[in-house]
């Protein structure tokens, strides 16, 4: 698994553990800084970090674009691999897209349902065609 693979799992499991127990994203990354050190990639911790800073816009678009799906009704592993594949498309320069997406839905179709890769590559398909602006 490549380095950037591995740094938006280890940045999945902050965001899901911190959907879980009520944190924000950067109190989430600070828990596991002081528990276990900072993570071996810094990737990480950017991804973290962004989602944290632009976690209103990136709910908003998520919301417009997920058709007949509230976020709160997501099932958690979705809504945050939406969250930093969003940030990627919005805010990673470096990134491309169909690398964002790509990734996303990798993600899913490892740790959640059947219908999840669907559903995320639908909804990130929309939001890159909307041409949503940061």
């Amino acid at each position: 698994m490549a380095a950037r693979s591995k740094a938006r799992k280890r940045a999945l499991d902050i965001l899901y553990a911190a959907d879980l127990r009520d944190e924000t994203p950067s109190e989430a990354l600070e828990r596991v800084i002081t528990a276990d050190g900072a993570p071996s990639n810094d990737y990480t911790s950017v991804l973290v970090q962004g989602v944290a800073e632009h976690a209103v816009r990136i709910d908003e678009l998520i919301s417009e674009h997920a058709t007949d799906w509230t976020i709160e009704r997501m099932p958690a592993v979705d809504r945050n691999v939406l969250r930093l594949a969003v940030w990627e498309l919005l805010w990673a320069d470096d990134v491309p897209a169909h690398v964002a997406m790509a990734e996303a839905v990798a993600l899913v179709r490892e740790l959640s349902g059947d219908e999840s890769p669907t559903f995320v590559n639908g909804v990130l398909g929309a939001i890159d065609r909307s041409g949503a602006t940061a």
